[in-house]
């Protein structure tokens, strides 16, 4: 260890009472995290790149310290999707530090690794307070059925107004206006449960039709219009 001059030449002073680092609260115990191996929680990071073209958000499932479970999901950048297909293999079985200072490839994703890092290691997550934690899989239960990214796209401008084109109940089939050309509904398709309907054999045009659902007043509408074409 080296030392300046000036510190060489000052007298000794002990330190006093030292109360150690402050206790946080991980999975329903105050936890005083003295090792990486102390630090337990899962929770949610959203990240953005430079330019502000995606975000992404992480949720991670820390048990003694390692990466049980990892969930990406982006939005608005084609190329961070692959980056997020490598960080998948990437993060889990690591430690809270390895995967701070892994190469995520994108920085979208390496934003939400330093959030999330910060909200775990000061007891913010969101199972603080839940004893035992959150086991092994409650990351992807944010996805809901047919396990897809709760994802809502809309689009207006001045002279044409509103568009709705997805919204969390799924891909936007056709939007109810009124007499004043309000929007009073939509109708939806559940992208996932087609898919799973699909997959189960359904021929497409019932899959099609049992995957619909509709909100609000869609059918009082005085007419209808395709989001993406009118």
């Amino acid at each position: 260890m080296n030392y300046t001059n000036d510190v060489k030449e000052m007298c000794k002073v002990k330190i006093g009472a030292s109360h150690g680092c402050a206790p946080i609260p991980s999975e329903g115990k105050w936890t005083y995290s003295r090792e990486i191996k102390d630090i337990n929680g899962l929770t949610h990071g959203v990240g953005w790149c430079a330019p502000q073209q995606g975000a992404c958000k992480l949720t991670l499932n820390v048990k003694e310290g390692i990466i049980q479970e990892a969930l990406i999901e982006t939005l608005g950048c084609s190329g961070m999707t692959h980056s997020a297909a490598m960080a998948s293999e990437a993060i889990v079985g690591k430690t809270l530090l390895e995967a701070l200072n892994t190469d995520l490839v994108c920085d979208a994703i390496n934003t939400a690794m330093r959030e999330l890092f910060l909200q775990i290691v000061y007891g913010r997550t969101q199972s603080a307070f839940s004893e035992e934690g959150l086991p092994i899989g409650a990351g992807l239960e944010d996805l809901g059925k047919g396990l897809r990214s709760q994802v809502g796209t809309s689009y207006s401008t001045l002279e044409k107004g509103p568009r709705y084109l997805e919204l969390t109940e799924g891909y936007i089939l056709k939007m109810a206006l009124d007499e004043n050309n309000e929007i009073i509904g939509y109708q939806y398709l559940s992208v996932g449960r087609f898919m799973d309907f699909l997959k189960k054999g359904m021929k497409a045009e019932e899959a099609l039709e049992k995957a619909k659902g509709q909100y609000g007043r869609f059918d009082e509408a005085a007419k209808y219009i395709d989001p993406r074409c009118e």
